[in-house]
């Protein structure tokens, strides 16, 4: 393995990350995923009834030291073990993934771009730019569905911590972007332009 080429993934909570990490995959196989959320520290106090008392959306709630050491390894051609994450209980699980180095890693979250030490890792950054409506109606779907959340929960946490989160942490990372990507994986066009990017940015591998 010559060089691992790092893609960081970033947006707010419902913008359409997943779908560009599958859309990637389409056309490049030999890669590992690397999701920020695994990174969040344990919070197990938090409940439904106190949701915002953990602030889920600021760059504190993340072991950044960590993501940084295992982007750095990946790059250096060296396993890793990743962290897994309860979302159900808000805590780090015991059990770890083990990770080895691909040609292509890609990292996908909310504070993928917050961090500098993290970016100058990064050989592409993407931000996936979607409407607030949209992003909450997908993220009130996903904390009910999957994190067994509550619509009042999900509501009083969005107004409270993850509106603003996005306005202050996440929103301004996207002028570190090279490139952005309107309505996420329904925007066939801006979609074309990052599938030939990334080919190209593999083929050089």
């Amino acid at each position: 393995m010559k060089e691992v080429r790092i893609i960081g993934i970033t947006g707010g909570s419902g913008s359409g990350k997943s779908t560009i990490v599958r859309k990637i995959s389409e056309c490049v196989s030999d890669f590992v995923f690397i999701p920020q959320d695994n990174y969040y520290h344990s919070a197990e106090f938090v409940r439904n009834e106190n949701i915002t008392s953990y602030n889920f959306d600021h760059p504190d709630a993340f072991d950044t030291k960590l993501l940084h050491q295992h982007l750095t390894d990946l790059k250096h051609g060296k396993a890793i073990e990743m962290p897994q994450y309860d979302f159900v209980k808000h805590r780090r699980m015991e059990e770890h993934i083990h990770v080895d180095p691909r040609p292509l890693v890609i990292i996908e979250g909310l504070m993928v771009l917050h961090d500098k030490a993290i970016r100058d890792l990064l050989d592409l950054k993407l931000y996936v730019d979607t409407p607030d409506d949209i992003r909450f109606i997908r993220r009130l779907k996903r904390d009910m569905s999957e994190r067994g959340r509550t619509v009042e929960s999900v509501i009083a946490q969005y107004l409270e911590v993850v509106r603003p989160g996005h306005f202050n942490f996440i929103e301004p990372t996207k002028a570190y972007a090279d490139i952005v990507i309107p309505e996420g994986g329904h925007n066939d066009s801006a979609l074309q332009v990052l599938i030939a990017f990334v080919k190209e940015l593999t083929r050089k591998v």
